[in-house]
């Protein structure tokens, strides 16, 4: 079966970055994962703490963040199917640490939780670098 591909640019802002992930769950709705289901939170969760890194700390003024999101394998989304979601931004000196590399924070910390989140629900991740700027992967296995 031929991956499914859903790209799309985004204005970096709060706004745009929950756009990004109403539009990620409603894609995957269209590709057989439910809204509600585990994988379709879960995606969502991804897709929402990646794309407000790419706002908060990839934002460049005037520059759009970009979501790919690709279905491949399995059939009709079941299980044996892998999600990856990509999130690009266009600050490469802001890097993040990549896997394994995220501290936890500390419980009375504002913040530092979104790649924490990732590290826990993605079921791979990394960090590629792009000209200009870096993309962050996360790949889910979808469950039957």
């Amino acid at each position: 079966m031929k991956p499914r591909v859903f790209t799309q640019r985004f204005s970096s802002t709060p706004l745009g970055a929950r756009l990004a992930r109403h539009l990620a769950v409603h894609q995957l709705h269209t590709w057989g994962i439910a809204h509600g289901t585990d994988t379709s939170d879960t995606a969502a969760q991804l897709v929402a703490e990646l794309a407000a890194n790419a706002v908060t700390h990839g934002r460049v003024g005037g520059r759009d963040f970009e979501v790919r999101l690709t279905l491949a394998g399995g059939a009709d989304a079941g299980a044996g199917a892998a999600l990856t979601i990509e999130v690009s931004d266009t600050r490469g000196e802001c890097r993040p640490p990549g896997p394994h590399g995220v501290a936890a924070p500390g419980p009375l910390s504002g913040g530092g939780r979104g790649l924490f989140l990732v590290e826990a629900l993605a079921s791979r991740w990394t960090v590629r670098e792009r000209s200009p700027g870096k993309t962050v992967v996360a790949e889910l296995d979808v469950k039957g």
